[in-house]
């Protein structure tokens, strides 16, 4: 059975540098699941950014919203997938009004069918700072940190310091 690795960092923490390279020694045929968005030029220059840093070492597939199908459909043809990132993920389900409790649920499930892909995840902590002051960034907050605490979702959990580079 193929692990899964969930990898936590504050935002701009290396968790994707980290990640590429955890993703690159787990595999002999390694793909990227990006979830983002460019919808103005400061995330189009981010995600330029990383295109241009993992080169051609990655087939690169784009999927805002169905993670589970494209982790599926991806895996037939690779050993190990980098999605990157869960909580941008989360984000584009909410501003597309999607139920993200069942969208979590049926990522949790589709990580433990696959047996032969390793995947490694990536995500922003969003629950060790303060309690945020509205509902919506609670909610992101709640649903941000149920996938890292979901026992299905992940067998590893890793810091992106520079001290586990």
């Amino acid at each position: 059975m193929a692990r899964h690795a969930l990898v936590l960092g504050g935002a701009r923490s290396g968790k994707t540098a980290f990640s590429e390279r955890l993703a690159i020694r787990g595999g002999t045929s390694p793909a990227y699941l990006a979830t983002a968005e460019a919808l103005d030029g400061e995330m189009r220059d981010r995600v330029a950014s990383h295109q241009a840093m993992r080169g051609t070492r990655f087939t690169t597939v784009e999927e805002p919203l169905n993670v589970p199908k494209a982790l599926l459909t991806i895996a037939v043809n690779h050993d190990v997938i980098l999605v990157d990132c869960l909580t941008l993920w989360i984000t584009n389900l909410l501003m597309n009004n999607d139920d993200v409790s069942s969208a979590v649920s049926e990522l949790s499930a589709t990580l433990v069918g696959l047996r032969d892909t390793k995947v490694v995840l990536v995500s922003n902590e969003v629950g060790q700072g303060i309690v945020p002051d509205n509902a919506m960034a609670r909610t992101f907050r709640d649903l941000a940190g149920s996938i890292s605490a979901s026992p299905r979702s992940a067998t590893t959990s890793t810091s992106s310091s520079p001290a586990c580079r």
